[in-house]
């Protein structure tokens, strides 16, 4: 399942929950300490998604925006939890 994500570097902790209305459409939004230097930051990301998603960090592929914070991610997995716990995670 692909979720649209929007990235917080810098943060003082680790978070993953809340929405972000941006161009493309509701995006999750995932804030990390990691700083956006040579990709730290995206490897903070995708780890981060793979723990509060329940998968395998493997299983959490970037597949776009490796330099931008809007990026878009493929969780593979049962896709019915994916979605519900997505959802929750927005609201």
């Amino acid at each position: 399942m692909r979720i649209l994500l929007r990235v917080r570097p810098g943060a003082s902790r680790t978070a993953v929950g809340g929405r972000y209305d941006g161009p493309s459409g509701p995006a999750l939004v995932v804030a990390v300490a990691a700083r956006a230097v040579e990709g730290q930051a995206t490897k903070a990301v995708l780890a981060a998604v793979a723990a509060e998603f329940g998968v395998r960090r493997s299983a959490v592929r970037l597949v776009r925006g490796a330099t931008s914070r809007d990026k878009l991610v493929e969780v593979e997995g049962e896709e019915k939890d994916i979605q519900e716990r997505l959802e929750r995670l927005l609201a």
